[in-house]
């Protein structure tokens, strides 16, 4: 049943270790700002690194958010620093998990650029264009079952910390393994895991009863911002700076709102807008069924997966609003 996939991920474990030979210390980093997938790949791929008996830092465009800080007891993730990590970058292979888009990695876009060397392991949908190529695997369900696969090709042992971390990285980026990419694969990777000592019990502790009041509040500010589009068909919700003021939220309290619509039977797209504290508008879109929210994405320079995408607006609110319906319009009724 796995012969073929056996097979790609031999290949993909040769690339692994011929970039791992060329470079002395590696720096690991993921997008901007990190959730539970990127972050999980991270401590794989440092579990890798450490049997490899190589140097590596894990530095991050911004602070881990709040509500993930839970993910590394330990604190091995660094925020970047010019000054502290002044020169680093030009001496280090950088190793991208998550996204292979420089543009979604914040202040780390200049810093992987001045790198001599990049490698990519992510499992998005691809993005014409981009600067950088890898290990991409699109039909994985997560990147964190795709570098646990790649653990499992090395013979790495995995310490408790890690797994659990990855865990958490597969739970986030399958829904609890409901999301349509989830496959025999995805369970495989999560069984190792719960092999050595995850607790799925923990892990949904963490992920879905461990926000703030304020999170709470601005749930209850975006649903009643809730409009219906495209008979019904689309839901779309708005965020300002002032809910999040009023509801005394964070931005990465928003995780998961975006989802909440698609429960009802009839709305296949749900979006979600959020005013950000630098003057950017950001755009979340999550689908279920045929409907390709990644290519609707890129037509706004972002991307992301078939049922969960994104990208940032140039536009105000209002008219990145009247934007995306436009387009999700066209795109409804595609095969």
């Amino acid at each position: 049943m796995f012969t073929w996939y056996h097979t790609i991920m031999r290949l993909h474990t040769a690339e692994l270790m011929k970039f791992i030979g060329r470079h002395n210390t590696i720096i690991l980093t993921t997008h901007d700002p990190a959730d539970a997938d990127g972050l999980g790949a991270e401590m794989i791929l440092a579990c890798i690194l450490r049997q490899q008996g190589k140097e590596f830092r894990i530095i991050n465009a911004s602070a881990t958010p709040k509500h993930f800080q839970f993910m590394d007891p330990q604190r091995i993730i660094e925020q970047w620093d010019d000054e502290q990590h002044k020169g680093l970058p030009e001496r280090t292979g950088m190793i991208l998990l998550d996204t292979a888009d420089v543009d979604n990695t914040g202040v780390m876009k200049e810093v992987i650029c001045r790198s001599p060397e990049v490698l990519v392991i992510d499992h998005h949908e691809p993005k014409p264009g981009l600067a950088f190529e890898g290990i991409s695997d699109p039909t994985a369900a997560s990147t964190c079952e795709l570098t646990v696969a790649l653990a499992e090709t090395l013979i790495t042992p995995i310490d408790p910390q890690a797994a659990f971390a990855a865990y958490i990285g597969i739970a986030y980026d399958t829904g609890f393994f409901a999301y349509p990419k989830t496959g025999p694969r995805t369970l495989r990777a999560a069984l190792m895991l719960l092999e050595r000592g995850v607790e799925p019990n923990e892990v949904y502790r963490h992920l879905h009863e461990n926000t703030s009041v304020g999170a709470l509040l601005l749930q209850q500010k975006a649903i009643a911002s809730m409009t219906l589009h495209c008979k019904n068909r689309v839901a779309a919700q708005i965020l300002r700076l002032d809910d999040f003021a009023s509801a005394g939220a964070l931005p990465e309290d928003t995780d998961g709102l975006v989802n909440f619509p698609l429960k009802t039977r009839d709305i296949v797209v749900s979006l979600m807008i959020k005013e950000s504290q630098d003057g950017k508008i950001r755009c979340s879109l999550r689908s279920k069924g045929a409907v390709n929210v990644a290519k609707i994405a890129q037509e706004f320079h972002g991307g992301g997966h078939v049922n969960a995408s994104g990208f940032k607006s140039k536009l105000d609110i209002d008219q990145t609003l009247a934007a995306a319906l436009a387009k999700i319009a066209e795109h409804l009724d595609k095969p």
